[in-house]
This record gives structure tokens, sequence and C-alpha cells, in this order.
């Protein structure tokens, strides 16, 4: 057993608890990884204000970076001392999904051994495949991803979900072309990366739409051609103008709201597509008219995590953070210790933050 640090949520809504927990050693196909860095994402912190359910005691986290400590049986792609990234991708890589090339929705939800314990023997949930939100974590080497020893730790943390959400869902789920037109809804960490996502793929209008005047300059600063307040009467409409009555190609709601899932597709072109990849809590509903989709020829599409391959994503993506061309650095707001995890997620919730990283080394 390890003797790690871990900020534990025994209970929904309630501030996180650091204690030490025990992690096991590394199974079949299993990598410990000593964390250096995690960033807290709006998915941690709806878990933890109990959105989606599942088992407490649990440790989220879920966007982390750090050094092989531990390999299991059967692991040969990675060594002690390697720097990877590390994500909630798990993927058996046999499955009609996995062979398909699409391995975020892998079909193998077959449970591992538990990974975590508490002092006393009480399990842990390890949420979301990882349990980062401590020094250390178990993971499958399907959720990892090598990474150059010259990318900060920090920055490296943000390309295990928001950046490959936002970017992936342009570049990967919606296939944008040179020219297109493409509306993001939310500015925030993973709206960002879709305008990013946008700006790569060559769009050549990129419109975001958020109810602050902060955000959309932050927009423009990571790539948006226009700005659209979506508290003014009929936002839509300013998209209609700014287009010249053509509107967008592609729609990508980058937050859970429901009034932006509700107002999403009055800002679509005929036969564009809208995208969801901010998720809601389960149960929340929202209402369109199928007619005006059958008649005009749009769609509605998920997202999940940029519909990334990890071993095809990562590396152009960092290959273009060194180029300059993918924004990082940027994208992180402050820089926080463990056992100011509480303080983080306040202001994660505040909307102060692009993103907030735990540094955890």
């Amino acid at each position: 057993m390890t003797r790690v640090k871990a900020a534990v949520c025994h209970a929904y809504g309630a501030e996180l608890t650091i204690e030490g927990i025990d992690l096991r050693a590394p199974g079949q196909g299993e990598v410990e990884v000593r964390l250096d860095a995690v960033a807290i994402c709006h998915s941690d912190i709806s878990f933890i204000d109990g959105a989606w359910g599942g088992d407490l005691p649990a440790v989220y986290g879920h966007e982390a970076a750090g050094r092989v400590t531990a390999t299991g049986p059967g692991v040969t792609a990675y060594a002690p001392g390697d720097k990877v990234l590390v994500t909630l991708i798990k993927s058996c890589g046999s499955c009609g999904s996995c062979a398909s090339g699409a391995p975020v929705y892998c079909s193998d939800t077959a449970p591992a051994e538990p990974a975590m314990r508490l002092a006393d023997g009480t399990v842990v949930t390890k949420a979301m495949n990882c349990g980062a939100f401590a020094e250390a974590a178990i993971v499958h080497q399907s959720q990892l991803a090598p990474l150059p020893d010259d990318i900060p730790a920090d920055v490296a943390s943000l390309l295990a979900c928001g950046v490959i959400t936002g970017v992936g869902a342009v570049v990967n789920s919606a296939q944008v072309r040179p020219g297109q037109t493409v509306v993001v809804i939310g500015a925030g960490g993973v709206g960002l990366n879709a305008i990013q996502g946008a700006r790569i793929a060559g769009a050549a209008r990129i419109i975001a739409v958020d109810l602050s005047e902060e955000k959309l300059n932050d927009a423009k600063a990571f790539g948006a051609t226009d700005g659209v307040l979506a508290s003014v009467d009929k936002p839509w409409q300013e998209v209609e103008r700014v287009t010249s009555g053509r509107k967008a190609d592609a729609v990508f709601v980058t937050v859970g709201a429901l009034p932006a899932y509700m107002q999403s597709l009055r800002f679509l072109a005929r036969g564009g597509t809208m995208y969801a990849v901010g998720m809601p809590h389960s149960g929340a509903t929202a209402e369109y008219e199928p007619v005006i989709l059958a008649a005009v020829g749009q769609g509605i599409k998920g997202s999940k995590m940029g519909d990334a391959v990890l071993a095809r994503d990562i590396p152009w993506m960092v290959d273009m953070y060194r180029q300059g061309r993918l924004k990082l650095d940027e994208l992180i707001s402050n820089r926080w210790r463990l056992d100011q995890i509480n303080e983080a997620i306040a202001d994660t919730k505040a909307g102060n933050a692009r993103r907030n990283v735990i540094v955890l080394s």
C-alpha cells in the first residue's frame, strides 16, 4: 500500500476533506502515477454537488499530469519516470466502439478492483476512473498519453479534458471546414477551447455567445471574430446580422445551462448541426420543435471528450502548443495547493476562472 493525501468527498455539496488514503499496487494493465498537477473541471463540481449521483466517499479529479512510479503486469508502453497525461478515457481496445476509433464510447464497463481506501479500510470511489484530487492515482494504461519533459505539468494537465473536449468537438466531432461559420455558446474553459478549435480549423466566422462582456473579450483573445451577449433580446438575430442572414453551420453548446440548449437551434443555418458538449444535470430536459429540424435539415449531435483518440490527438496538440498556435498557459487563471482545493472550487463556481489548477509538487 502507498499512503497519499487526497481531497475526499464524504457528502454531496459539502467541502472536501484532506486526509490520508491508501493506494493498492497497480494490477493487470494498470499504472501508478505520482501527480504533479490536476485542473478543476465543472464536471468534478457537478459530481461533488450530487448532480449525477455515484457512491461516496469519493475522490474526484480527472484532468491531471504526473510521472509513472510503478507499473502492473502487462504494461509495456510505460515505465517509472515517464511523464504522462492522465485522463478519464478508459478503453478496452477491442469492443465495437474502440475498434471503430471511438474509445470515449468504450462499452467495457466492468469495474476494477477498488484502488483507494481510507485509513480504516473503507473503500473510496475512484471517480471518473481517475480519483486525481490526490498526490497519486492508480489508472489503466489506456488512460495515459506520453508527454515531453519540456511541457510544464500544470499546462499539460489541461489537455486531459478541457482542451480535448473543446478543440476536439470542433475538429473531430463536427469536422469544421475552412470558410464555415461557428457559434460557441459559453466562453468558459471548454468554450475557449472550442473557439481555438474553430480558429485552427479555419472557420471564417467564430461567434462567441456569453452572458459576460469580460468573457466575450476573453473569447476574442482566443480567436473569436465576434461576440454576442446572451442577455440581449433574441441574440440569434445578432448572429444573423453578423452573417448577413446565413447564421451558423455549427453551434457548440459548451455549458450545461438549459437556456443555452433551448436557444441553440435558433443560431443554426439550414442544414446546420448543434453539438451538445456541456452536460446539464441528470433529469434536466429541453424542448424543440422536431418539425423545424425536419423541414430545414438541421441536426443535434453529442460530443463526449471531443471524440478524442489520445494517441492521435495529444501529439499534434502538444506540437501546436510548442508552436504557439494552441494557447494553454493563458487558460490557467490561478494555481492552488491541495489544501486550498475548496477555495479553488468556490472560485471556479463563482465563474472567475478559465481553469484553476491544483499544483501537487
